[in-house]
């Protein structure tokens, strides 16, 4: 692909004007307790050992890759692909302050610059759902994967979105915004059949509802979607003004529901 970007939010992202942006999402996102708990599972299923060759594609502060470095130990190696370079900054130096033994490279989700067959443990989160061609990242993986190596890929679907309450309309204009955001919306119920398109066998599939209440919703984000949805013309001014007053009530009550799902596959590369 040469210096093609794989999708338009990796052409966006590299601007290094957006890394402290970026970082705070990231670390917004990662202090979120399904996709710990979802991580936790998906970690699990991996079953990483002591010695092993561990990957996060797309590693972006790091934070999963250093994980797995303590898993694979002093004896094992531990790399992170990360293309945008404000990003690989933040990943080297925090992993630098915590003392651990993760590496960072840059590279391209659709180009690892690995060798065919030398890892052990793939793991690539919330990547997939902003490729241009998801499957040609899937197929990279499952190149570099020794035979028995293991994968693990976590991705939202952005299409099982539910916001409540609100008028009916008006929540479907901001769910769709939310899905026309992604590449792909509907890539983490895609996980399995990505990993059996590319020879992979499946191990195992989880899955954690994100979900955000009163006390936690993310109300920058509603207005980012509602905001944009009246700049389209999809909803007017009174009807965002509307669904402002009906989630504001529905939060005084206990009633405001914001969430979305996130899936994990893990799967190995037969021997």
């Amino acid at each position: 692909m040469g210096d093609k970007p794989t999708s338009e939010f990796h052409a966006h992202n590299r601007d290094t004007a957006n890394v402290d942006r970026l970082v705070a999402v990231l670390d917004q996102q990662e202090a979120v307790d399904g996709v710990r708990r979802l991580r936790d599972w998906a970690q699990g299923a991996l079953g990483v050992r002591p010695g092993e060759r561990a990957v996060d594609v797309g590693a972006g502060t790091g934070s999963q890759i250093r994980a797995l470095a303590l898993l694979v130990g002093a004896d094992g190696d531990a790399l992170g692909v990360e293309a945008q370079p404000g990003l690989r900054a933040v990943a080297g130096r925090r992993a630098a302050e915590a003392g651990s033994t993760a590496r960072f490279s840059d590279g391209d989700a659709v180009a690892l610059p690995l060798p065919d067959a030398s890892v052990d443990v793939v793991w690539c989160e919330r990547v997939l759902q902003h490729l241009s061609e998801p499957e040609r990242a899937v197929a990279e993986i499952a190149r570099v994967l020794r035979p028995g190596g293991r994968v693990a890929l976590l991705d939202t679907d952005w299409a099982t979105m539910i916001l409540h309450p609100g008028d009916p309309g008006t929540v479907a204009a901001l769910t769709a915004a939310a899905r026309s955001a992604s590449a792909d919306p509907y890539s983490g119920r895609k996980l399995g059949e990505r990993l059996s398109g590319a020879g992979l066998a499946i191990d195992d599939r989880g899955s954690q509802a994100l979900i955000q209440d009163q006390a936690t919703v993310s109300w920058p984000l509603i207005r980012m979607l509602t905001e944009e949805c009246v700049r389209l013309g999809a909803i007017t001014e009174a009807q965002r003004d509307r669904l402002y007053t009906d989630l504001a009530e529905g939060a005084e009550r206990g009633a405001l529901h914001l969430s979305v799902t996130m899936f994990a596959t893990v799967a190995h590369r037969p021997e």
